[in-house]
């Protein structure tokens, strides 16, 4: 009988995360796949050694918040930075027990709002280095309706 372990966002907030000091500490390459359709890539385009070609490569540190790599990937994509863009956040990681890759849903931004997500890390979310990062970005013209979590700056 197979247990799956689920972490409650309670749990997770209740270990400490160890401060980084980001002088002394060498970034980590994230590697960021991202799709404007508002969804994820296919667990399938990350098989066999391929993965997506919209690829950004990102040196950050574990205690990168989903705002910050908002604020990043809106660098590179001008069309993101419309207010009311939604930036939902997934972690692609292998999966030890069969072969391919699993996603986790681990949190949303949007840009011109404050979100309860916002200053969720990578570490908090257990992030492994090796792990992708896949950003699924929704247009403020088709993005869904905000949810209680989000508020006007």
């Amino acid at each position: 009988m197979a247990v799956e372990l689920r972490v409650t966002q309670e749990e997770i907030k209740k270990e400490p995360e160890k401060p980084i000091d980001r002088e002394k500490t060498c970034p980590l390459l994230l590697r960021v796949f991202t799709t404007n359709n508002g969804r994820h890539h296919r667990m399938d385009e990350f098989s066999r050694g391929n993965v997506p070609s919209s690829e950004l490569q990102i040196y950050t540190w574990m205690d990168a918040t989903l705002k910050e790599l908002t604020s990043l990937v809106k660098e590179v994509y001008p069309e993101a930075r419309k207010k009311g863009t939604h930036f939902n956040f997934a972690i692609v990681f292998t999966d030890p027990k069969r072969p391919g890759y699993r996603v986790k849903e681990i949190g949303s931004t949007m840009s011109g709002r404050k979100g309860t997500d916002d200053s969720m890390t990578l570490q908090s979310q257990k992030f492994q280095i090796g792990d992708y990062l896949d950003i699924a970005i929704t247009p403020p013209n088709r993005a869904p309706p905000p949810s209680g979590r989000m508020r006007p700056c």
